[in-house]
């Protein structure tokens, strides 16, 4: 039975998480439908455009994601302190980008004047937008709608176009992150939709290479900031350099018709992060069958379940096996 989304998130634990949706009907995403022959490719820019336009809405960032034919993968981190420190003007500024907002909101913005029913009206949109924008399901629905209805009218029908849930699961330390990341970035060339990481269109690791080529790093995701130190930048916390490396090691292995190996650096991750090299490799190529619910070293997700009251800790086997050395 699938459960209540806030019974699955909590921010107190952590706030990365893997989401995943995927299309019903005998339709897709994107690419060719072989049954019909019609190619869906363009939609994939569509997801591509949207994902990246909401990360400047939300106070949500991209850490990965990856679109492929019928479904679409994207690992977020929330920042809460964010949304916190945003004004009540900016958040009304954040929330026009997206939405309409309502007349109210509209007309605070402009400094006109409002009788104190009106203020109060509109600190109450203040507070629930705020809300919204460190909200996960807000962020999926405003991703998946305007998609579904593009779709729809190109289709020419009505109807559902997504699943009516989309998947999210807590990834409560760093070693799941990365995991995921990396899960996430080679799904393309796992289903032999991409010979490399760089050419894997449509998503996170493309950029990541494309802008790494210019000494840089793509604006619209959230960055490698390196270790940790003192006056730490909201990023994560290892070298750009290293992770693609890491990536594209991990892809030449899972290819069955190239020939590779974790290089050293690669090495000095997967220690760091306590996976031995064949755990990692099952891992980022077998993730979702692997992990149903929160992943993470045991302690982790024994107080993310605590404080959840879940009375059991669901994958606390394959996490203990598999993220354990």
């Amino acid at each position: 039975m699938a459960r209540p989304r806030q019974t699955i998130v909590s921010l107190e634990d952590t706030p990365y998480y893997h989401c995943c949706s995927r299309v019903v009907r005998k339709a897709f995403l994107c690419g060719i439908d072989k049954s019909t022959g019609e190619n869906f490719e363009h939609r994939r820019e569509w997801v591509d455009s949207r994902i990246l336009e909401l990360a400047t809405i939300f106070a949500i960032d991209i850490c990965a994601y990856a679109v492929m034919s019928n479904h679409l993968h994207v690992v977020i981190k929330v920042d809460a302190d964010k949304a916190k420190k945003w004004s009540d003007e900016e958040v009304l500024i954040q929330w026009h980008k997206g939405f309409k907002g309502t007349l109210l909101t509209h007309k605070y913005l402009k400094e006109e004047d409002l009788n104190q029913f009106e203020l109060q009206t509109v600190n109450e949109c203040i507070t629930e937008y705020r809300k919204r924008l460190i909200d996960i399901s807000w962020f999926m629905r405003s991703l998946s709608e305007p998609i579904a209805r593009m779709a729809n009218k190109e289709d020419k029908c009505t109807g559902r176009f997504w699943e009516g849930r989309f998947k999210s699961q807590a990834l409560l330390d760093e070693a799941a992150v990365l995991a995921c990341m990396a899960y996430v970035d080679l799904n393309p060339v796992r289903a032999k939709m991409a010979a490399t990481p760089e050419t894997s269109d449509y998503t996170s690791i493309q950029r990541r290479i494309n802008s790494a080529m210019k000494g840089e790093q793509p604006p619209e995701l959230l960055p490698f900031v390196g270790n940790e130190r003192l006056n730490m930048p909201n990023g994560l916390m290892f070298s750009v350099k290293d992770y693609i490396v890491l990536v594209e090691d991990t892809g030449r292995i899972i290819r069955e018709d190239k020939h590779g190996a974790i290089s050293s650096s690669s090495q000095d991750i997967l220690n760091r992060l306590n996976i031995p090299a064949d755990n990692w490799l099952k891992i980022t190529t077998e993730f979702g069958a692997l992990f149903k619910g929160a992943v993470g070293a045991l302690p982790a997700l024994t107080e993310y379940c605590e404080h959840l009251d879940r009375k059991r800790r669901q994958g606390a086997a394959n996490c203990q096996r598999w993220l354990c050395a």
